[in-house]
């Protein structure tokens, strides 16, 4: 056979090694992590002793006269720390019914979440540290006041609080609007994130709090009545 023969001969075709679909799990996942930050918060300002913002001093000794509350309210504010991913479960289903809506709620929001969690608090309140290793007060509260006052912690604390209200107002509008969800869903979402540094005492904003969670259920709604298709599109292999 000539040389020309063989170099003329097509190289069979190789079908795609498509990798593994796993929409599935990133589609439930999602819809599973949308209303845990909400009920979790909502749980813990329910449960709470005291107002926030109270004096140090108060919020210790409320503490201290019921420890094992103060041991188990650190916990229900674990899940806040998946909010991120429960945004992003709201823009997901809102982003092609209300593009432009969900665009800049989702761009308030994620920046004041991702900015507050670097700067702002934290789970392990200096309260809640107190009651259980007997710090000084009088230390702590100085601490806790400068910290409160730094430049940094001022700026992280106002985009937090715009990425709870405006931010998360955005979101319940697009999501109303997008209608991936019913209206009513929407609009707890809205309301719920808007209202919560206005509510009066604890268990309001508590209450707040777990509407916005039904709000963020919405979310979780829609990804699970979706097929994979609607979620997103297939994955693609590498032709060999």
């Amino acid at each position: 056979m000539s040389t020309n023969q063989m170099s003329s001969t097509p190289t069979p075709s190789v079908p795609d090694a498509r990798p593994r679909d796993v929409r599935t799990f990133w589609r439930v996942l999602l819809a599973v992590l949308a209303p845990l930050p909400m009920v979790g918060l909502g749980a813990y300002y329910l449960l709470s002793p005291i107002d926030g913002g109270s004096p140090l001093e108060s919020t210790v000794a409320a503490y201290a006269a019921d420890p094992v509350r103060a041991e188990l309210l650190p916990y229900l504010q674990v899940p806040f720390l998946f909010i991120v991913p429960a945004v992003f479960a709201v823009v997901w289903v809102s982003r092609r019914g209300a593009p432009r809506l969900t665009t800049v709620g989702a761009l308030i929001a994620l920046t004041g979440f991702l900015v507050g969690f670097g700067t702002v608090g934290g789970i392990l309140s200096p309260a809640t540290l107190a009651v259980k290793y007997q710090l000084n007060l009088a230390a702590l509260g100085e601490l806790e006041r400068a910290m409160a006052e730094s430049p940094i912690a001022l700026v992280g604390s106002l985009l937090f609080i715009l990425g709870v209200t405006v931010g998360l107002l955005l979101l319940g509008l697009a999501m109303w609007r997008s209608h991936a969800a019913p209206a009513w869903m929407g609009i707890a979402l809205a309301v719920g994130g808007f209202t919560h540094p206005f509510m009066p005492g604890h268990v309001a904003a508590g209450i707040g709090l777990l509407v916005a969670a039904v709000g963020f259920a919405g979310a979780s709604r829609a990804l699970l009545t979706w097929d994979n298709d609607d979620f997103d599109l297939p994955p693609v292999g590498k032709t060999a």
